[in-house]
């Protein structure tokens, strides 16, 4: 169902994948999730600990779609501080390979100037793909 695009010669990508095709399934598009609890609170406050929580909502939302982590196909993560990004990347590896392993989709990281949610330092925006069942 799912195929990773790596193009013949080219050096592979470290936490990503250039690109995914996928044939059959449900589409699901996770709306950008921040570090939100189940109250609407932003209440972690380093980068990491966003980060999972983060994590933690996009995987909610896809588990009503009957998806999990593999299923999903691409990321954009929009950051507020590329070096605070930067200078959490052990913590946020660490965190990824508990949620999800070592399943990389393709993805791209963007530094924006502030965003919608006071307090949050990243919003990931999510497309996943669930298999259809036989």
């Amino acid at each position: 169902m799912m195929q990773i695009l790596q193009p013949s010669g080219w050096a592979r990508p470290k936490g990503y994948a250039n690109g995914i095709a996928v044939k059959g399934g449900t589409t699901v598009f996770i709306a950008g999730q921040v570090a939100f609890n189940a109250n609407g609170v932003v209440e972690e406050k380093t980068f990491a600990g966003q980060f999972r929580q983060t994590l933690q909502n996009t995987l909610a939302v896809l588990a009503e779609a009957g998806g999990r982590p593999e299923h999903i196909v691409r990321m954009t993560w929009y950051v507020t501080d590329k070096r605070e990004y930067l200078g959490a990347v052990r913590e946020v590896g660490a965190a990824w390979r508990e949620l999800i392993g070592r399943h990389y989709p393709a993805m791209a990281v963007v530094q924006v100037g502030a965003l919608i949610e006071d307090g949050a330092r990243l919003e990931i925006e999510t497309t996943a793909v669930v298999p259809e069942t036989p």
